[in-house]
């Protein structure tokens, strides 16, 4: 970092700390975690009135996401279903045993038919009566593939990378709620400093609102400056009303994200201060994000599936070779002859001469994924390069500010002073005070909305590098 960087940070006298917001393993209490029963289903006023505030820091509302977010635990349930998709596939490459077993009684209504009509004929002659039968079959068929050209060897890579593409997917959902929580914490503290500032301006509006009356008992001031003194009073208070209601949103809004218990709140319990400073050089970042970014691996991972799939196409023209053996067994009872048996062994081949073109035209669609994912590659290595270009000039032009909103700030304190003394004195008017105090409670604004738009824009930064992230 060059020198006058660090004059900058030395001018505003300010404490920086470089914190790990990525998803760690802070404490939390159970009691902020939601219900396990993901179809609770309110219906009474007090199971969703709210209890109880928490505050909570940025290290702990990122624990919360990462146990509680639920589109989190969607993507993760994703690729528990494509790990059991591949077992499914990879089950393929093991030979097929089947049993089967049939037990049966006969007696057969024609033969009885025949017996009765020879007797008729033959009256001293006794025929033999047809008697039922059992029967037992039982059968144990074996199978197993021996040379298929490539399609179950290509379909499990297909199923293998599938389940990287998910994980990825997991990476890179982990990233975006980091960000999205650390943004949420941004606004809420900044809605908290709102509060503040709109207190401390209502405050000073009442102390100007009690010089005015003074000086106008004292017979040295004007109704005129006590009437605007209320109405500059009135207007801090309503400004005040507003930002307590951003305040409340904002909370609301995080909680929201963290899938909170329905009867809690939670407010930010870390200063507002710079959350660190970024080491490396543009172009150092730049070849950073490409290394690290989960979707640029998910574009060339797409591409490896779209190539296992269009093996798998042009191997159903190819021949396919199997072993096949049976083994059965059959008894009929009461028939004094032994059980019989029967086995046979074998190999089948098949071999597809036309399938009127249906193989090389999914292999050509497979082609064109393959294309399409080289395409978004390109496309998404260009859109990180800009992401990280701008949140990196974001990043520096909001540091300057920081610096130039402590120096304003420290300024409109010293004014209003001298306003006030000078109003006091009678040198100056009730609407030079008001315009200084309406000019510190810019400059405290300013002075937040600096320090956190450069958090923004390093959490922005960090996103677009994915430094940190599930593991």
């Amino acid at each position: 970092m060059s020198a006058h960087r660090y004059v900058i940070i030395a001018c505003i006298n300010y404490t920086i700390a470089f914190t790990n917001i990525g998803f760690g393993a802070a404490q939390v209490t159970d009691h902020l975690n939601p219900s396990p029963n993901l179809l609770q289903f309110p219906s009474r006023p007090e199971e969703v009135k709210i209890q109880g505030n928490k505050a909570i820091t940025l290290q702990q509302a990122l624990e919360l996401a990462r146990r509680n977010n639920l589109e989190l635990q969607g993507v993760l349930f994703q690729v528990e279903r494509s790990r059991a998709a591949f077992r499914e596939v990879e089950a393929g490459i093991y030979p097929a045993i089947s049993l089967s077993a049939d037990l049966s009684r006969t007696q057969s209504a024609f033969s009885q038919l025949f017996t009765e009509q020879q007797a008729q004929f033959s009256s001293t002659q006794k025929l033999s009566q047809d008697e039922p039968t059992t029967t037992f079959n039982g059968s144990v068929q074996l199978s197993y593939g021996l040379y298929n050209f490539g399609p179950g060897a290509s379909s499990r890579g297909a199923a293998q990378e599938q389940v990287r593409l998910d994980e990825l997917e997991v990476e890179r959902q982990s990233e975006e709620i980091r960000l999205n929580v650390t943004l949420d914490y941004y606004n809420l503290q900044q809605a908290d400093e709102q509060v503040r500032i709109n207190s401390s301006a209502v405050q000073n509006s009442e102390a100007s609102l009690r010089d005015a009356e003074a000086l106008e008992r004292a017979g040295v001031g004007t109704r005129f400056d006590v009437l605007r003194s209320q109405v500059n009073l009135a207007n801090a208070q309503q400004d005040l009303t507003n930002a307590r209601s951003q305040q409340q949103i904002a909370r609301r809004q995080l909680a929201t994200r963290l899938s909170l218990a329905q009867s809690v709140n939670i407010s930010a319990s870390d200063p507002v201060q710079l959350a660190g400073l970024w080491q490396l050089t543009v172009e150092e970042t730049i070849l950073l994000a490409f290394q690290n970014r989960p979707e640029l691996k998910q574009r060339l991972v797409e591409r490896r599936i779209a190539q296992f799939r269009q093996k798998v196409a042009l191997s159903r023209l190819k021949p396919q070779v199997s072993f096949v053996s049976s083994y059965n067994l059959q008894d009929v009872f009461d028939d004094r002859a032994s059980v019989l048996n029967s086995y046979s062994l074998g190999v089948q081949g098949s071999l597809r001469v036309f399938d009127g073109g249906t193989a090389k035209a999914q292999a050509a669609q497979r082609n064109i994924e393959i294309r399409i994912a080289e395409t978004q590659f390109a496309n998404q290595r260009n859109n990180i390069r800009f992401e990280v270009e701008q949140a990196y000039s974001q990043l520096q032009s909001n540091l300057d500010n920081v610096a130039t909103s402590t120096v304003a700030l420290n300024q409109a304190r010293e004014a209003l002073n001298f306003a006030r003394l000078r109003f006091q004195a009678g040198v100056d008017t009730q609407t030079e005070v008001i315009n200084t105090e309406n000019d510190l409670t810019r400059a405290e604004g300013n002075r937040v909305q600096a320090i956190l738009d450069y958090n923004r824009a390093l959490a922005q930064l960090q996103r677009s590098v994915t430094s940190r992230g599930i593991r």
